[in-house]
């Protein structure tokens, strides 16, 4: 949610004339202003002694970063995928189909373990491109903490909350549907618990980051 100019303005004002943060918060609240927003105006100036307020770095999008960002979520994104499709095929053989046994409709591909080598090629790439893009990213977060205000960063990272968290829901609703018709098997349950671990890995590891960010900010 976007802060108004003119809430800023206000808040800027009230500080400049010794106005305290509490004594603010509570006139915006009588005065119907969302918390959100008034949260976000308040804390848009930086508690420093100095005879005027001090405005915080506001987010911005730099080109670069999100060059940066745009790769190593694609990344991400390209890791999670070949591993579900290498553990898939490694389900796959270790639990074959039995009418797929019995007809005899294994593909020259497979024998061949394409489906084996293509997923690990691509593993092989894109995870190494991931981990070296967030240890870059990483220690430049470091050195200057006002970088997390990244506006690319932000939606990248919740863009990716929201695509694990729809994989983590259809996973399980999918597993309660084939659970209640009994219609469950090893080979399922295995590939539906694959998806289940990866997509939710990827939603803790990014929610605790988050949760991090906003108590080192606090």
């Amino acid at each position: 949610m976007a802060v108004q100019e003119e809430l800023l303005e206000f808040v800027r004002d009230a500080l400049a004339r010794g106005q305290s943060r509490e004594r603010i918060e509570a006139v915006l609240r009588q005065a119907g202003w969302p918390v959100e927003q008034i949260t976000k105006a308040v804390s848009a100036y930086a508690t420093v002694d100095f005879p005027v307020p001090v405005p915080r770095p506001r987010p911005y999008l730099s080109a670069r970063e999100a060059f940066f960002y745009l790769l190593m979520f694609s990344a991400l994104y390209l890791t999670c995928y070949y591993l579900g499709c290498l553990l898939f095929e490694l389900i796959n053989r270790a639990f074959p189909d039995p009418l797929q046994a019995v007809s005899g409709g294994y593909s020259p591909a497979y024998d061949s373990g394409e489906m084996i080598r293509w997923p690990i090629a691509n593993l092989l790439v894109a995870f190494p491109v991931y981990l070296w893009i967030s240890w870059v990213t990483g220690r430049a977060l470091a050195a200057d903490p006002s970088k997390r205000g990244s506006k690319i960063r932000r939606w990248l990272t919740y863009l990716t909350l929201f695509v694990a968290a729809g994989f983590v829901i259809g996973d399980v609703v999918t597993l309660i549907y084939y659970f209640l018709g009994g219609e469950m098997t090893v080979r399922f349950t295995l590939k539906v618990l694959t998806i289940g671990v990866i997509a939710g890995a990827v939603l803790g590891y990014y929610l605790t980051d988050l949760r991090r960010e906003e108590v080192e900010t606090a």
